[in-house]
């Protein structure tokens, strides 16, 4: 295997420090993907420079005039404070001619904007619930087929980023409120969708042409009360003492309907290849109590933390977390 030259362009706020025994243990879990990333890249004999990216480019030009690195490896998942951007800073690397890792402009753009992929998606008659974009600077008017109960999410931020139990409304007071907090604090348009109760199942896959589909997922919160709706929320995802108090955990899916696992793969890349999607992602889904599925997101360049599902996933696929991060960087060399 031939020894590589890896910059590793991460946010300007999360760079490992030189000496990672000093970090306590919130720090550590705070830079788990770059850690994580880092160290598995040494482990596997490359040499890898790490670069805080905030809000210029001129940084990542002259890394690679001064270095040369054979493949960028990309954990940006924002620029100038952005998560639109970040397909800017890929593009950006197109133009230089650098190999970099995870998806292109095309596949982020597309898959970021969460109306737009799933108007291409109902076009190709995948499964989606009812949804309405709502733009800032515009009026809010729900269609009468857009039935409660709605979940108002952010168009195109990731990572639970202002989901929670206040999310899903049952009336048009409670809609106008959340849209406008999606606007105000958030600072991003704003997506209604039918809330569909069930269970939430992620599936995983790697490739730019040939796919490979990792085994599903499964978003579980042990401790919730049984008329509760599961609902994952920014704290379910980030905050451990809370996933510690209500036993949340994502793990194989138990006793899925007949027929639902192979779907799932078939799905996942018929999805993945239809918004343009290139080295690796995460599809998401909710499993209705008929066992139907409803397309929610597509995660381009979704988290890799060892820990983290994606991970899990590849480890439950016979790859170790080495060999996942080495087959990534050859996708993105192969592109």
């Amino acid at each position: 295997m031939k020894k590589l030259k890896v910059l590793v362009l991460v946010h300007a706020n999360f760079v490992p420090p030189e000496d990672v025994s000093k970090l306590s243990d919130a720090e550590q879990y705070e830079l788990k993907t770059e850690l994580d990333v880092v160290q598995a890249l040494k482990t596997l004999g490359h040499q890898a420079r790490v670069l805080g990216v905030l809000d210029e480019l001129l940084p990542i030009r002259e890394a690679f005039e001064e270095w040369h690195p054979h493949i960028v490896f990309n954990l940006l998942e924002e620029f100038r404070g952005e998560a639109v951007y970040d397909q800017n800073v890929v593009a950006f690397l197109e133009l230089l001619g650098v190999p970099y890792t995870g998806c292109s402009p095309r596949g982020l753009i597309i898959a970021r904007d969460k109306a737009m992929s799933k108007k291409l998606l109902i076009y190709h008659r995948i499964r989606c619930p009812r949804f309405k974009a709502a733009r800032r600077g515009h009026a809010v008017r729900r269609p009468a087929k857009l039935e409660f109960p709605i979940i108002v999410k952010s168009l195109n931020e990731e990572a639970s980023r202002g989901i929670s139990k206040a999310s899903v409304v049952h009336d048009d007071e409670s809609l106008m409120k959340r849209v406008e907090f999606i606007h105000d604090r958030i600072g991003t348009d704003a997506i209604l969708e039918q809330f569909v109760p069930g269970r939430e199942l992620y599936v995983g896959i790697l490739g730019n042409v040939r796919l490979t589909a990792l085994p599903a997922r499964e978003l579980v919160m042990k401790d919730r009360e049984p008329d509760d709706n599961l609902i994952a929320t920014e704290r379910m995802k980030h905050d451990i003492a809370y996933q510690e108090k209500y036993g949340v955990e994502i793990a194989a899916p138990q006793s899925l309907p007949d027929g639902v696992e192979p779907m799932l793969v078939r799905q996942s890349k018929r999805i993945y290849r239809i918004l343009g999607l290139e080295g690796y992602g995460r599809i998401d889904y909710r499993m209705d109590p008929e066992g139907r599925l409803h397309f929610l997101e597509a995660n381009p360049n979704p988290e890799i933390a060892r820990e983290e599902e994606f991970a899990s996933a590849a480890e439950a696929a016979g790859l170790s977390y080495e060999s996942l991060i080495q087959r990534i960087l050859n996708l993105g060399l192969r592109r």
